[in-house]
C-alpha cells in the first residue's frame, strides 16, 4: 500500500493562521492613523505653496515686475496661486497682520476642512 501525504495537516494550517493574526494585530494600528497624517501633510503642502507663491511675488515686486501684486495680509495671498483661489477642501484663517510694510512677514493658518488639520504659512508682505 502506497501512502502519500497530499496537502497540509490541520496543525500546520492553525499555526499559519495564528502567525497571520499576530502580524495583522501588530500592523493594523500603524495603518489606522495614516488618514490623519495624510490630512496634516496635505495642509502643510498647501501652506508651503502659499509661502512659495508669496516669496516669488516678493522677488518679482522687488525686481520691478508689473504683474506682482501688493500683499498686506493673508487674504491677499490666494490670488497668487495657480487659478487664483485656494484648493478645494482648504480655507485660509485670518492669521496675523504684517509685521512691517516691506519684507515683513505674516503667519496665516491653512485649515484642511475635511480632516480639521491646520498648518501655518509664512507670507512676505509687499507694499
Amino acid at each position: 500500500m502506497n501512502l502519500e501525504q497530499k496537502g497540509f495537516t490541520l496543525i500546520e494550517l492553525v499555526v499559519v493562521i495564528i502567525i497571520l493574526g499576530i502580524l495583522s494585530a501588530v500592523a493594523l494600528p500603524k495603518f489606522i492613523d495614516l488618514s490623519s497624517q495624510a490630512g496634516q501633510a496635505a495642509a502643510q503642502g498647501v501652506a508651503a505653496s502659499l509661502s512659495s507663491a508669496s516669496s516669488i511675488n516678493y522677488g518679482a515686486r522687488k525686481a520691478g515686475n508689473g504683474s506682482a501684486v501688493a500683499v498686506a495680509n493673508c487674504a491677499a495671498v490666494p490670488p497668487l496661486l495657480v487659478g487664483g483661489v485656494m484648493p478645494s477642501g482648504f480655507t485660509l484663517n485670518a492669521g496675523t497682520a504684517c509685521t512691517a510694510a516691506d519684507g515683513g512677514t505674516a503667519t496665516c493658518g491653512v485649515n484642511n476642512t475635511q480632516t480639521s488639520q491646520i498648518a501655518s504659512a509664512t507670507v512676505i508682505c509687499v507694499p
